[in-house]
């Protein structure tokens, strides 16, 4: 069943044309990666799903309710959080504060135990539960954006660029929490520069290139296309 159906989305900033007819659709229980180029419009695509750019033409339906009416922040409550690039914590406010943001749209009940989960997933933001996000390293901030963004209980997560910045080593580690994830049944839409990494763990992807959806396929042949090898994994 399609979780997400985004059908003819153009998107402008001002003259400039930068998403030309996209249209896609994730599957409940999938991992699907939006791969391209710096600039492709990935990032673009994620912010018209999210409400904060809008479309001139098309529609977007999550859950089978058309959401591109909607202001961004009924979006949450409904079960869709994204993770932004660029982590986006409020470095001012400590861990577990960041982490207590994530569940606003919550009733109060059950976020304690919530959150014990979360620090289950990422002990390292156990032990600086009471630290300052702007003090942490940059891939402690990833888990937290992931951590936060996780607290509203999301049906889909979509991440943009979290492998962003961090060494290799690191990169593993939030793809294997990426993946965990999904095993215990979050949907993931996965914006990323590092192709090789993203469909290694997609079920299926799509590529971006220069706002066009050029080509679609299920990971394992987009891992083994010429064209895709040659353009986006260094092959």
């Amino acid at each position: 069943m399609a979780m997400l159906e985004v059908n003819d989305i153009n998107v402008y900033y001002g003259s400039i044309h930068a998403i030309k007819g996209v249209s896609f659709e994730v599957n409940e229980g999938e991992i699907i990666s939006l791969i391209g180029a710096n600039g492709a419009g990935k990032t673009t695509i994620l912010q018209t799903v999210s409400n904060l750019l809008h479309s001139k033409t098309g529609n977007i339906k999550f859950l089978d309710e058309e959401i591109h009416h909607l202001p961004a922040h009924k979006l949450v409550p409904m079960g869709l959080a994204q993770v932004p690039e660029g982590r986006r914590v409020f470095s001012q406010m400590s861990v577990e504060e960041n982490l207590e943001l994530g569940a606003f749209t919550r009733p109060k009940a059950n976020i304690k135990e919530d959150m014990e989960e979360i620090f289950e997933r990422f002990p390292r933001l156990k032990e600086r539960r009471r630290q300052l996000a702007g003090t942490l390293s940059g891939g402690e901030q990833q888990m937290l954006a992931m951590g936060r963004a996780m607290m509203s209980k999301p049906k889909l997560l979509m991440l943009d660029e979290p492998s962003m910045g961090l060494a290799p080593l690191l990169v593993e580690e939030i793809f294997d929490i990426i993946k965990s994830l999904n095993e215990r049944g979050t949907t993931i839409l996965l914006v990323e520069q590092n192709a090789q990494m993203a469909l290694s763990i997609a079920d299926r992807g799509y590529v971006l290139e220069t706002g066009k959806i050029i080509t679609s396929a299920d990971a394992k042949t987009l891992l083994n296309d010429d064209v895709v090898r040659k353009a986006y994994l260094g092959g």
